[in-house]
C-alpha cells in the first residue's frame, strides 16, 4: 500500500479522514492500518460507546451508513469499522446511499471498510468518487522479486540487524505470506539480544530453516559448479519435501538463472545498477560474477530450458509422474552437466 507509513503517522497524529476504504489483494497492509485505527482514534474509555466493529456478512450497507450518520453519544468521534467488507451485499440503492454519504460524510464519524482479497471495480462511479476524495487505499501484494527487499525494510523498522543473506532466505522459505513473515520477525525481535545480528544459526533454531540445506545454498553450490555439494544438498532437500516444496525450488532457481542472464546483459555496469535491475542486494553481485564465469550466457539460457522441462515433468506432462525428490536430483545433475545433456526446445 502506497504511503502506508504516512497514513499511519497521520492517524497517530489524529489527522483523520472521514472515510477509509481499503481494498485489494493483500490483506496484511489493511490489517496494519485497521489495527492502527482501532488503537489510536479513541481512548480506551471511549471505545465502549464510540467504537463499532461489524463484519460484512452480518450487516448491510444501509445499516452501516445509518450508524455512520449518528452523532457520538459521548466523546467527539464515532469509529465504525466494517471488517470483511467484501462480504457486504450491495444493491443499486445501497450504492446510491454510499455515494451520497461519500459526498457528504458526517464530520464526527470515521468510517472504515476493509474490503479484502479483491479490488473495487475502478470503472464504477463509487470507486471514482472514493478515489477523487482520496478515501480509497489499494493494498497490493509485494512482488516476488522485491519480497527480500520488503523483508529487509521490515527488519530495519523493527531495529533487527541481519546478515545480508537473511532477507533472501526468509523470502524463499516463507513465501509471500506477509502476515507470517511479520509474525516471525516479531518473534525474532523478542528473542534477539541488544546488538545481536540475525544470522543463519538463529534462523535455523527459531524458524526451522536449515542453514546448510536450503535453496539459497543450493543456488550457491550450482553457481560455483560444486557438484558434490549441490548433489548432497539436493539429496537432503528431497528427503524433506514439506520444508522444501519442489515448486518453490523450481521458482527460485528460475529467478536465480534469470538474474544471471540479466547480469550477462549488463557488462561494465557497477554493482548497484546491476543489483537494482535484478532486484537483489548488491552484496550478492560477487556471487553472480562467479556464477557468470561458470555459466556463460548461452549456458545460462540452456539452464532455463532445463528448468522448464523439469517443471513440466513435475506436472506430469510429457513423462510419467516422477517423485519430486528424484526430479530435483535430475534437475541438479542436468544443470551441472548442461553442455552434455539434451535440452528440449
Amino acid at each position: 500500500m502506497k504511503d502506508l507509513e504516512l497514513l499511519l503517522k497521520n492517524i497517530k497524529n489524529k489527522e483523520l479522514l472521514p472515510i477509509y476504504f481499503f481494498h485489494g489483494e493483500e490483506p496484511y497492509f489493511m490489517d496494519v492500518a485497521v489495527k492502527c485505527l482501532e488503537n489510536e482514534v479513541l481512548e480506551e474509555d471511549e471505545k465502549a460507546f464510540g467504537q463499532t466493529i461489524v463484519y460484512g456478512k452480518d450487516t448491510t450497507m444501509a445499516e452501516v451508513i445509518a450508524s455512520a450518520q449518528q452523532f457520538p453519544m459521548f466523546g467527539n468521534i464515532n469509529l465504525i469499522i466494517v471488517k470483511e467488507a467484501q462480504d457486504l451485499k450491495w444493491n443499486e440503492e445501497d450504492v446510491k446511499v454510499l455515494e451520497h454519504y461519500i459526498e457528504n460524510p458526517v464530520p464526527t464519524t470515521v468510517l472504515v471498510f476493509a474490503h479484502k482479497h479483491k479490488k473495487l471495480d475502478s470503472r464504477k462511479k463509487v470507486s471514482k468518487i472514493l478515489d477523487k476524495k482520496r478515501f480509497l487505499f489499494h493494498s497490493e501484494p509485494v512482488k516476488d522479486w522485491s519480497l527480500a527487499q520488503w523483508i529487509s525494510g521490515e527488519c530495519k523498522s523493527k531495529n533487527i540487524k541481519t546478515d545480508p543473506e537473511i532477507p533472501v532466505l526468509l523470502a524463499e522459505y516463507l513465501g509471500n505470506d506477509l502476515s507470517r513473515i511479520a509474525n516471525e520477525l516479531q518473534k525474532l525481535k523478542i528473542i534477539l539480544k541488544d546488538g545481536e545480528v540475525l544470522n543463519h544459526q538463529l534462523v535455523e533454531t527459531h524458524i526451522g530453516i536449515s542453514k546448510d540445506f536450503n535453496v539459497f545454498e543450493l543456488q550457491k553450490a550450482l553457481g560455483q559448479r560444486n557438484a558434490a555439494k549441490a548433489m548432497h544438498i539436493a539429496h537432503y532437500i528431497g528427503k524433506n519435501p514439506k520444508s522444501n516444496p519442489f515448486v518453490m525450488m523450481i521458482g527460485n532457481l528460475y529467478n536465480y538463472f534469470s538474474n544471471l542472464i540479466i547480469y550477462h546483459t549488463m557488462p561494465g555496469q557497477n554493482s548497484s545498477v546491476i543489483a537494482g535491475a535484478m532486484g537483489v542486494n548488491p552484496y550478492f553481485i560477487k556471487d553472480y560474477a562467479e556464477a557468470a564465469r561458470n555459466y556463460p550466457l548461452k549456458r545460462a539460457t540452456r539452464v532455463i530450458s532445463i528448468l522448464r522441462e523439469i517443471d513440466l515433468k513435475s506436472k506430469g506432462l510429457g513423462a510419467n509422474q516422477t517423485e519430486d525428490s528424484e526430479l530435483l536430483k535430475e534437475l541438479v545433475y542436468k544443470i551441472l552437466n548442461v553442455d552434455q545433456v539434451k535440452v528440449k526446445a
